[in-house]
């Protein structure tokens, strides 16, 4: 039977969850994520599509696009937007978790994560609850940038990656938080990491003399060279934080 009663606030949870993992302009109630979660809660796809856009009304990058959700959203829904960015690593795999609990399954079968070769005990709990998390992240940002590479513009989900600003090694908070994150091809992925290109706050791209000296291609050197000083296309939610970006910025300004 579809609820009428209040939102809960795992509920909520679930609904911000499908949030990250779908791109804003493909919510509907016919999305094959919305009808699936809105079946394990007891919702009916149309409330949890309509949740999905209330919740949306949190993200500044919308808000600037003058979405604003309904205006009878709940205050719930902004205690769960603060809670995921207070702890994103802890949030998102919290969130997962009431997925499959919701499912009556574990987590390891509801995000079809790939348990081959684990250890067992506490380690294999710390390995899964980050391939987890690796999961959401890269949902997340993909999502965000409509699988969208914000330099090239290669629009081919096996050719793009959620690229982290600032290192899942070393910012533990941020792990999980789409705005530490670009949707890159390999190559320049490879490259950001390498501090080889930046991305500044300002969304400009720099691109380094000493990649542009090590590319033996011509035509290829000179496209590159070209975004030098362009900006990257923009997510249509979780914008790139400008801190972080700041960060990596001057990381590739000491490598000159």
């Amino acid at each position: 039977m579809v609820k009428n009663s209040n939102w809960t606030r795992e509920e909520t949870i679930i609904a911000f969850n499908a949030y990250c993992k779908i791109a804003f302009k493909e919510s509907n109630k016919n999305h094959p994520l919305i009808i699936r979660y809105a079946e394990i809660i007891g919702r009916s796809p149309s409330a949890l599509n309509m949740k999905i856009g209330n919740i949306g009304r949190w993200d500044p990058k919308l808000k600037n696009r003058g979405v604003t959700g309904l205006s009878h959203g709940s205050k719930i829904e902004g205690e769960v937007w603060e809670e995921f960015y207070a702890n994103p690593e802890k949030f998102a795999y919290e969130s997962e978790c009431l997925i499959a609990k919701y499912a009556h399954t574990t987590v390891e079968d509801s995000t079809d994560i790939d348990t081959s070769g684990l250890p067992e005990g506490k380690e294999r709990v710390a390995m899964m609850r980050q391939r987890v998390n690796q999961s959401f992240f890269r949902n997340a940002v993909l999502s965000s940038y409509d699988s969208t590479c914000c330099i090239s513009g290669v629009r081919i989900p096996q050719l793009v990656e959620a690229c982290h600003i600032s290192s899942w090694k070393d910012d533990v908070k941020n792990r999980t938080n789409p705005q530490n994150g670009l949707c890159l091809n390999p190559f320049f992925h490879r490259a950001y990491d390498g501090h080889l290109i930046t991305v500044t706050p300002d969304y400009a791209i720099e691109v380094s003399e000493k990649l542009l000296e090590e590319i033996a291609d011509e035509t290829f050197r000179t496209y590159v060279q070209s975004i030098n000083g362009q900006t990257i296309r923009l997510p249509e939610k979780f914008s790139p934080d400008r801190d972080l970006l700041q960060l990596h910025y001057e990381g590739f300004l000491k490598s000159l």
